[in-house]
């Protein structure tokens, strides 16, 4: 089969939808309302493929969304008359996915016989409360907002909507736009506040002869900072595939790719201290232009009587929590949502497990 011309997913969705798979919902189904739209889990909903995104779980595909009792009735129906009439080719790309033996990782495949196609027929509650543990069209808690994953909430809101029959998908995608106010200041302070745990450790780490631990702690620390400018940038931070490929999109990144790069490149801890502290002090002044607290110095210091160069990004932690009105949100403990707390894929592809960890985390007992 020759390769075909690249089409971003996103786009190949879109057309996908207008030109194979709403005519046969108009001819099998017309009094049946429903929503269509390419959200959840993909490069392509990130924006973020290439053609190297079609060797797995990438092509032709999205959701069709119906009212739960449509769904329940009709939705086997409808997918076997996509299964029985959908082209076996779509624009140069097979509209069967082959099942490759992998869990449930399938890949395009040519077919003589009906098409295990990748149109998801559901309800609008029950695909966003298996995929977030909630319905983001019924009240959004601030449990709900604190155990959802960035990356989840991206899956969400990026994507596109390609028919909103229902009138379900907008609200729901309007609610998860972005963090309230005070909850955005509390995941800015617990950001900050990570940083300040580790920032002296790249000197001292290098100050015994541990630069590899040095660099390790330095890695960690340019991840917490690219996470830093997208939420100062009300950008949802992706889980770490897709994290420097979102960062190249902020504002503070011409600026700071350079020191983060350097950083990392460092073999020796004096160096690496001295990139990161450019790096700090960058995005302490993007800081300063947010106006969220009043204006903080930006120049890095000593830590303490500890010869190792810091910018006590607890500073910023504490200012940020002040401005919060809200008591609930300013009496969490500083770990944040989820994410900020645990970097387990196989904690935070579970719903169930991250509202288990994020209930645990804020009614702990206080030290």
């Amino acid at each position: 089969m020759t390769t075909p011309l690249f089409i971003p997913g996103l786009e190949l969705s879109r057309r996908f939808y207008l030109e194979a798979v709403r005519p046969l919902l108009d001819e099998a189904a017309p009094a049946i309302k429903h929503s269509a739209a390419r959200l959840g889990s993909g490069s392509e909903v990130l924006g973020f493929d290439t053609a190297r995104s079609a060797d797995h779980e990438w092509g032709p595909r999205l959701q069709i969304f119906l009212h739960p009792q449509d769904a329940t009735r009709h939705s086997e129906d409808i997918k076997a008359v996509l299964s029985e009439r959908l082209p076996k080719m779509f624009h140069g790309y097979p509209t069967h996915f082959a099942a490759t033996g992998e869990a449930d990782i399938r890949v395009m495949r040519a077919t003589k016989g009906p098409v295990h196609h990748r149109v998801e027929v559901t309800a609008p509650g029950i695909r966003f409360t298996g995929r977030l543990g909630f319905d983001p069209c019924e009240d959004v808690t601030l449990t709900d907002w604190l155990a959802t994953p960035a990356q989840l909430l991206a899956e969400v809101t990026a994507g596109a909507v390609f028919h909103d029959g229902l009138g379900r998908l907008a609200p729901a995608r309007a609610a998860l736009d972005w963090y309230p106010h005070d909850l955005w200041l509390y995941l800015l302070a617990c950001q900050w506040q990570r940083i300040s745990q580790e920032e002296a450790f790249v000197g001292r780490c290098g100050e015994v002869g541990d630069e590899l631990g040095s660099a390790v702690v330095a890695a960690r620390l340019v991840r917490d900072l690219m996470r830093l400018c997208l939420l100062m940038d009300r950008r949802y931070p992706p889980y770490s595939k897709w994290l420097g490929s979102a960062f190249a999109r902020t504002p503070q990144a011409p600026a700071l790719t350079p020191l983060l790069t350097a950083a990392l490149a460092a073999t020796d801890r004096h160096t690496r201290e001295h990139h990161l502290a450019r790096a700090y002090e960058a995005v302490a002044a993007a800081h300063n232009q947010l106006a969220l607290t009043d204006p903080l110095d930006t120049a890095t210091r000593q830590y303490h009587s500890r010869p190792f160069q810091v910018l006590h990004a607890e500073r910023f932690s504490a200012a940020l929590t002040a401005r919060i009105t809200d008591p609930t949100i300013r009496a969490l403990p500083t770990t944040g949502t989820v994410d900020q707390f645990i970097d387990s894929a196989g904690v935070l592809s579970h719903p169930e497990l991250t509202r288990t960890a994020t209930c645990a985390m804020v009614h702990a007992p206080k030290r």
